[in-house]
């Protein structure tokens, strides 16, 4: 009988043997850890490629925008061929993986879009950096917007219900508890630094789904999904560590469960992974231990990339079962308690000394432990990590322009629908208001207003209706105006 499931995944090599993981293991998740430049965008490429051949789509953060290679089969040279030598790839086919670019800001790849309302009143908390009293407001908004049925996709729906929260707050109050306007005022300040950072360009439709991430080439390979993140990163670390973790709950909360299948459905790399962790409350980081330790039974890997040990929780750490560490320096007391630390967590090898071995490793060297067939991690192997199929570094803006209008997400994109939600209903709301005002102000003023001879009434009706066309305009104006900024969120008042 023919043996249908996929070949393990190479990661490297030493003299003795080759390690690799087990495809059926993968969703176990895993680390990859080391210095800056000490190789680990090389493995973190090796991984994502060898993950796509076996038919895995997978989603891999470029911060230093120097990713984009795996699009493109590299080219051997005899430094490759050395490398690939001694890993057992003499055979080794340069090749690139089916790349999907994507860019929150649309520069260098399809626009990345999500919706308020898939976002959700934590992660969107999380991301203004707001408090636990200005979060309950948060959760308040978005339970009126859903009791109404008011859709709440953009920014300027939120701006929306803030105003609608704000000035109706006497009436739910009672309701859902109290809304001070000082929260309401945190919320508003919180969202002009959203909007320097491109915030109009994060939220909004057409918005991404899963299925979009989710897909395989026409040879069965898994997609690459690439997020242009390097500007995303530099401007605001937190959107870019909120993206994520929106993609790892809604990976959470859809997919089905799937048992113990041969490979994973789905792999999340998660790369400067700190920040996850960094300044975020306790109760999301013990939500996201939850998800991270439940995940691996809908068939999702996730895969930490990030400096040291250290940046990760323990809780999280401890289910990590898949591990690279490349060289870590210990220069400081902390970094000695990192290399403690990574020595620790590896299953040991008497043949080898774990904690001096690490600040020893060279650039594309590694230990490695990965679970066995039965989930057993293996004794910790110093390897030379195997070389790419693919290009090592970026291609170049053409090529990437290229493949951008080649993609079958070609043009979904581009266009930014507008449809009617929370903004537009409560205008509606708004301009029916000014005009029952405007009809009962007429009706007053002709009740209160005395009779006129015909013919004064002829002679003056011209300048009345000018007048009047004038008083009019103004009126609507002034009115016009604090109808606006009410729909912005003053805290004004009516």
């Amino acid at each position: 009988m023919t043996d249908t499931s996929p070949p393990p995944l190479l990661l490297g090599a030493n003299s003795e043997q080759r390690v690799a993981i087990e495809p059926r293991m993968a969703n176990r998740h895993g680390l990859v850890a080391g210095a800056t430049g000490t190789g680990k965008t090389i493995t973190l490429q090796v991984m994502a490629q060898a993950f796509s051949d076996i038919g895995v789509p997978v989603l891999v953060p470029d911060i230093k925008g120097d990713f984009s290679g795996i699009a493109k089969h590299g080219v051997m040279s005899d430094g490759l061929q050395k490398r690939a030598t001694l890993v057992g790839l003499d055979d080794l086919q340069m090749s690139g993986a089916p790349t999907v670019f994507w860019d929150v800001y649309g520069e260098h790849g399809h626009p990345l879009r999500l919706t308020m309302a898939d976002f959700g009143p934590i992660m969107l908390a999380r991301l203004l950096n707001l408090n636990e009293t200005q979060t309950g407001v948060l959760q308040v908004l978005f339970k009126v917007a859903d009791e109404n049925g008011w859709l709440l996709l953009d920014l300027k729906d939120f701006r929306a219900m803030l105003g609608y929260v704000n000035e109706n707050r006497s009436e739910i109050g009672p309701k859902y508890g109290n809304v001070s306007p000082a929260s309401i005022g945190a919320i508003q300040r919180a969202l002009l630094s959203l909007d320097s950072l491109g915030g109009d360009q994060l939220f909004g439709e057409p918005a991404v789904t899963l299925d979009d991430f989710m897909q395989t080439d026409v040879h069965g390979k898994g997609v690459v999904n690439i997020l242009h993140a390097a500007r995303l990163y530099r401007d605001s670390p937190l959107a870019y560590s909120s993206i994520l973790l929106w993609l790892l709950s809604e990976l959470f909360e859809q997919l089905p469960e799937v048992g113990d299948a041969d490979k994973p459905r789905f792999v999340l790399f998660f790369d400067e992974a700190h920040l996850l962790f960094k300044d975020t409350p306790k109760t999301l980081i013990d939500r996201i231990e939850q998800v991270v330790r439940l995940i691996r039974s809908k068939g999702v890997g996730v895969y930490f990339i990030t400096q040291s040990p250290l940046d990760v929780p323990e809780a999280v750490l401890g289910q990590l079962g898949n591990r690279v560490q490349h060289a870590l320096r210990a220069f400081t007391p902390r970094d000695q308690r990192a290399v403690r630390t990574a020595a620790q967590t590896f299953r040991s090898n008497p043949g080898l000394d774990t904690e001096t071995v690490i600040t020893e490793l060279g650039v594309g060297e590694a230990l490695v432990s990965v679970l066995d067939h039965k989930g057993v991690p293996t004794p910790v192997q110093r390897v030379l990590i195997r070389p790419p199929a693919s290009q090592m570094g970026p291609i170049t803006d053409q090529e990437r322009n290229t493949l951008i209008q080649q993609s079958v997400l070609a043009g979904v994109f581009d266009e930014v629908l507008d449809r009617e939600s929370a903004y537009e209903i409560l205008q509606q709301q708004a301009e029916r208001a000014l005009s029952e005002e405007t009809v009962v102000t007429r009706s007053q003023t002709e009740a209160k207003k005395p009779r006129k001879p015909a013919a004064e009434k002829s002679v003056m009706g011209d300048f009345f209706k000018q007048a009047g066309r004038s008083a009019m305009r103004s009126f609507g104006t002034q009115l016009g105006r604090q109808i606006m900024r009410g729909l912005l969120g003053s805290l004004k008042g009516k």
